[in-house]
């Protein structure tokens, strides 16, 4: 797309986005508000997107509470229990190793939470130190200083040396038994 400059007839440029975008980007201050200064448009789009959120949920809500079938029968106020049929009572009573080795499971959950993040960081200064250009100040380098390591080291195998001592205990006692 081509346009004349201002001031120069019959002359051409360029298309610029920058000057296409300008007018659009200009904040112009609102004086005539009674509330005061009003919020520049960074967070419009933040805003838009909740409102739309909010309108969909509310637009099936509603749309389901006007279209949907009302006719009640002893079978649809059933409680639904993954295709089968309810019998007994809701609140009979769990035997404690399934809480032992729901437990179990939440230990060794979280025993990866704490690996992952130091498997990672163990050797990553040094990668990224060796990748950065020579000179340059050893700042902002993610992982553990070399100086560490050793100590964060010997650290993680006692922590999974009082995990496998905790899995050997739970197993002597017959927490994984399921009878």
């Amino acid at each position: 797309m081509n346009s004349a400059p201002r001031g120069k007839p019959g002359a051409t440029r360029a298309f610029c986005w920058q000057e296409f975008v300008k007018p659009f980007t200009i904040i112009v201050p609102c004086t005539a508000s009674k509330l005061g200064p009003t919020m520049s448009t960074e967070f419009t789009a933040i805003f838009l997107f909740v409102l739309v959120a909010i309108g969909i949920g509310l637009s099936m809500l509603i749309g389901s509470a006007l279209l949907g079938p009302r006719k009640v029968t002893r079978v649809k106020q059933m409680p639904y229990e993954s295709g089968m049929n309810p019998f007994g009572d809701a609140r009979q009573r769990f035997d404690v190793r399934y809480y032992l080795i729901a437990i179990v499971f939440l230990l060794f959950d979280v025993e990866l939470l704490f690996l992952y993040p130091w498997a990672v960081a163990q050797w990553s200064a040094t990668e990224l130190a060796a990748a950065a250009p020579p000179g340059a100040p050893a700042t902002g380098l993610a992982g553990i200083p070399p100086h560490f390591r050793s100590l964060v080291f010997w650290d993680i195998q006692l922590f999974i040396a009082l995990l496998a001592a905790a899995f050997a205990y739970a197993w002597k006692k017959g927490v994984f038994e399921w009878r």
